[in-house]
């Protein structure tokens, strides 16, 4: 997927105070992901990642709204990956077996697929980040839901730096 209009596209820049191996790391490794990803209130309690070219991810991401608990589910694949650099894969709206609804049965005004871009600089004992999800517009649910996230990242960064 390529677009190159930005309002069609989340972009969020971060610079942590740690090591590029342990960013890299937080954004790979299933236990790490499932602690910060996610808008604030939502919890992860399923992170499958094949973290290889051509591998799949599933993500289930839980929010508890007045009517219980809602579960969203995300499946995707890795397509490239550089380690330490960059890290790109799909992403779509799913079930819990990772099967993508067609575009007639996708939630309204939701594409089918989406792209995430995350780069990664190595400022040495500090991290350089950024993040693209593209087919995410701009001032978007999801963009305010990326903000939520990545300030979870920080805090992580944080705590995992004073372990």
């Amino acid at each position: 997927m390529t677009d190159s209009n930005p309002t069609h596209a989340v972009v969020i820049e971060r610079t942590f105070d740690a090591p590029i191996d342990l960013v890299w790391k937080l954004w790979t490794e299933p236990e790490y992901f499932k602690a910060w990803y996610g808008p604030d209130g939502a919890t992860i309690p399923v992170a499958k990642m094949d973290v290889r070219v051509g591998g799949r991810r599933l993500v289930c991401m839980e929010v508890q709204t007045p009517n219980g608990a809602m579960q969203m589910w995300f499946s995707g694949e890795y397509r490239e990956i550089l380690v330490n650099q960059r890290l790109v894969y799909t992403e779509a709206m799913s079930d819990e077996h990772g099967n993508v609804p067609s575009e007639q049965n996708a939630a309204p005004g939701h594409p089918e697929s989406t792209e995430v871009r995350v780069e990664f600089e190595d400022l040495g004992d500090r991290t350089r980040m950024v993040m693209t999800h593209v087919g995410i517009p701009a001032g978007s649910p999801g963009a305010a839901g990326w903000e939520m996230a990545l300030a979870k990242l920080t805090a992580y960064v944080d705590e995992q730096r004073r372990r």
